[in-house]
């Protein structure tokens, strides 16, 4: 009776009703999370008169509780599962290289991007400098480094790992890339174009999960491509200059070539950059999606190891027991002549 039981729990915590039921709960997590962090960090910082850490202080706080949240739902599904994992950023030998692989996505996208605003005439880059620029710029790289993976963990972490085993990984890529479109244009006011832009870039930021199975890839895109934009550009980021601290540019132009204040994330060259960006992430991603994606192949469904016949295992058993018989060496040449004597007649 007790079996059954423990069956039928099994089957309902595999169910889809509860998987969406964890998903649901991992992005309320995640909101509720991102407000509570935000609030602790502005909090902090106007006490101890830090405002120029408070964005940096808020993604710290989100990190710790997007890992503390996601930790506990994963024990009332009873997975057990390793952190790392949990975060989608398995331990392997390919890490740093998937990442880099990543930044190399994310940097030449926004370059596409922003080409034929450059190639028009329409950006104009001016360079501002004093006493704590720098201080300031390493700050800010790191809070985008910490951001771009808490972007991640909300979109395509654990949320989104819920969401297909739930309905399966091509309506859940769907799901959330309109999700993420949707939540562009209420947060950030997104026109309607830059909420189709938001719409793909979730769509290929997913599919770097897919191919992958970890989010080095995804993380490593993100922070190329929020740093390339705003950093080394000096342009809006989702339609904020909060980036721009060494590097400000003024563009000039149709809305559709510049995005107006929303910036290149709402133009249709970044579209196009980001249809490139994926032929090309799939082309790279080849031997990830079939060293990380793919069950191991078992020819004929049997294992191939084949045990050898009782028979011989009884054989092997009883001679290992018996005990080792006596060699006797006898000398190479008879006893009592030497090697130089001559031969007898």
């Amino acid at each position: 009776m007790s079996y059954a039981s423990d069956s039928i729990t099994s089957h309902r915590r595999n169910g889809t009703a509860f998987q969406l039921a964890r998903f649901a709960a991992a992005l309320a997590w995640s909101i509720s999370s991102k407000v509570l962090s935000d609030s602790s960090a502005r909090g902090l910082t106007l006490r101890f008169h830090l405002g120029a850490f408070r964005p940096l202080l808020a993604e710290l706080f989100l990190l710790f509780l997007l890992v503390v949240g996601f930790s506990l739902l994963d024990m009332i599904a009873r997975r057990q599962t390793p952190v790392r994992s949990i975060l989608a950023l398995p331990k392997r030998p390919t890490q740093g290289g998937e990442w880099m692989i990543g930044a190399a996505l994310g940097w030449g996208m926004v370059i596409l991007a922003i080409l034929p605003l450059a190639l028009t005439g329409g950006l104009d880059i001016s360079f501002w400098h004093d006493a704590g620029t720098p201080g300031i710029l390493v700050v800010d790289l790191f809070t985008l480094f910490i951001a771009a993976l808490t972007t991640e963990l909300i979109f395509r972490g654990y949320p989104f790992r819920c969401l297909i085993e739930a309905i399966g990984p091509v309506a859940a890529t769907l799901v959330m890339s309109v999700l993420f479109g949707l939540l562009e244009a209420f947060i950030n006011g997104g026109s309607s174009t830059g909420v189709v832009i938001a719409m793909m870039m979730g769509l290929v930021f997913s599919i770097a999960w897919l191919r992958t199975h970890g989010l080095w890839l995804a993380w490593g895109m993100r922070f190329a491509w929020i740093t390339s934009m705003g950093v080394l550009f000096g342009l809006p980021v989702n339609g904020s200059m909060r980036s721009a601290v060494f590097i400000q540019a003024s563009t000039s132009g149709p809305n559709w070539l510049t995005g107006g204040d929303y910036g290149p994330e709402g133009t249709w060259p970044t579209a196009l950059a980001l249809l490139i960006g994926l032929i090309v992430l799939i082309r790279v991603t080849r031997d990830y999606a079939w060293n990380y994606t793919h069950p191991p192949v078992v020819p004929g469904g049997y294992p191939m190891e084949a045990q050898p016949p009782a028979a011989h295992i009884a054989m092997e058993q009883a001679q290992q027991n018996r005990a080792p018989a006596l060699v006797q060496i006898l000398p190479s040449s008879p006893q009592g002549r030497s090697v130089g004597d001559p031969p007898e007649s």
